[in-house]
């Protein structure tokens, strides 16, 4: 892992995030000695999210549209 000053980096800062994507290999900015940031390429995810992938895993048990919460309300009077 390459390690680069702040003020080299804030010389450089395109050429270095354009190395960084080209090579992959990661580089820490250090302020003082001491490291800062770390500037590491942006991984895309795995895969793509897929529709209907949960598909058959859940059942519904009663009648979503047509339930009586009436006496949840009760509590209310």
């Amino acid at each position: 892992m390459k390690t680069m000053l702040v003020s080299d980096f804030k010389a450089k800062c395109i050429g270095v995030l354009k190395e960084v994507e080209r090579s992959g290999e990661p580089v820490v900015v250090t302020l003082r000695g001491r490291p800062m940031v770390r500037v590491e390429r942006f991984a895309k995810e795995g895969r793509p999210k897929q529709l209907g992938v949960l598909k058959g895993s859940m059942r519904i048990r009663r009648d979503l549209v047509r339930s009586d919460s009436s006496a949840d309300w009760e509590m209310l009077k």
